[in-house]
């Protein structure tokens, strides 16, 4: 697969990703009582509005991330009613964590694609993993093009989860907490949270521990994927 069609690949993944992301923001919240996204038309899995709300986290940083790494990250946000959450702490926290589960599915959906492969003897384990190389074709053409398709899948939802899951703010991770404090304590932290400058710093030593958090996950990842593999 060339630069551009790997590209464009890694382009319509992120989009489908990020969109069930906020999408599963939304639904949550309006279960749980905040029906503020869905009134903004964000409880959707059609990638315009969430685009439109978030272009620079949809489109450019996608765009530049693959240009400088080979793969891409991005944001996208669903706006919740912040008085609502100021009361119902917990269930902030829960509508926070559905976005991560939202990517944990399909991390799950493609694991379960490439085992069905591996059953049909369309797949198997790969000598090495690289983010596009997860699992292999049994032969050349649209069964490789599949293979790097599914590969995509699992290394983005991967990547997403856990840097959304690292517990610091304005990442979804940082919520966790509220899940166990009381509310005078929950009341400090979530001033904490909100501070712009405890964000942009959050952002910053998120991207720092992202690496060696990844990779220890994604080790895990592998071998759970491939029992007996012995990846590292």
């Amino acid at each position: 697969m060339d630069y551009i069609a790997l590209g464009m690949a890694w382009y319509v993944i992120f989009i489908f990703s990020a969109t069930f992301h906020e999408a599963s923001h939304g639904f949550a919240a309006i279960k749980l009582g905040d029906p503020t996204a869905y009134h903004y038309g964000l409880v959707t899995l059609d990638p315009v509005p969430h685009i439109k709300r978030s272009p620079f986290g949809m489109v450019i940083i996608p765009i530049l991330s693959f240009a400088l790494y080979g793969w891409m990250i991005g944001w996208a946000s669903a706006p919740v009613d912040p008085y609502w959450a100021r009361y119902n702490r917990k269930k902030a926290a829960w509508m926070a964590l559905a976005g991560p589960a939202a990517n944990l599915i399909l991390v799950l959906v493609a694991a379960l694609l490439i085992r069905g492969g591996m059953a049909l003897d369309f797949f198997h384990a790969p000598e090495t993993i690289t983010f596009t190389h997860v699992t292999a074709a049994a032969s050349e053409g649209f069964a490789n093009a599949v293979a790097v398709v599914v590969s995509i899948l699992f290394s983005l939802n991967l990547i997403l989860l856990v840097f959304n899951l690292i517990p610091l703010p304005p990442l979804d991770g940082s919520n966790v907490l509220l899940l166990f404090l009381r509310n005078r304590a929950a009341e400090r932290y979530e001033s904490f949270l909100c501070q712009p400058m405890h964000m942009m710093i959050g952002l910053v030593i998120a991207w720092q521990l992202f690496g060696p958090v990844f990779n220890f996950v994604h080790t895990i990842a592998l071998n759970i994927l491939y029992p007996g593999a012995g990846y590292h």
